[in-house]
């Protein structure tokens, strides 16, 4: 797939050992496949975060973890039992991935599908704001 990759964000990913580099890229092209318009830039100084309209999701590289954000458009039913923190938001949720984990029986490539969809721009319910 082709996008137009923010060099920061390549910097950003490039720097954590390779396992979470590999977590990152499979994220990040998953963002872009949903949406060919999806733009990534480096917000809070050094995030990468995807945005359509707003915030899609947003990386961070913990010390033995990924962390993928979902934002408002992305906050979807989660029938596949992906998302592992913040399911009462109403603004954010994360899905947090270790190496080799298996999430609900399912490695990273396994919930491809049901990342892909709650990364869809538009995919959630519009959020009111207060």
């Amino acid at each position: 797939m082709t996008y137009a990759a923010d060099p920061r964000v390549d910097a950003y990913i490039d720097a954590p050992p390779d396992w979470q580099q590999a977590i990152c890229r499979e994220v990040r092209d998953l963002v872009h496949a949903a949406d060919h318009e999806v733009a990534e830039t480096i917000k809070r100084t050094n995030r990468p975060y995807f945005v359509l309209q707003g915030n899609i999701c947003a990386l961070l590289a913990a010390k033995d973890h990924v962390n993928v954000f979902l934002y408002d458009g992305a906050i979807v039913p989660d029938p596949a039992g992906i998302i592992t923190g913040g399911h009462e938001n109403k603004s954010a949720r994360t899905l947090s991935i270790r190496q080799g984990e298996h999430i609900g029986g399912r490695t990273l490539p396994g919930r491809r599908r049901p990342l892909a969809r709650a990364l869809r721009p538009g995919s959630g319910p519009p959020l009111a704001r207060g």
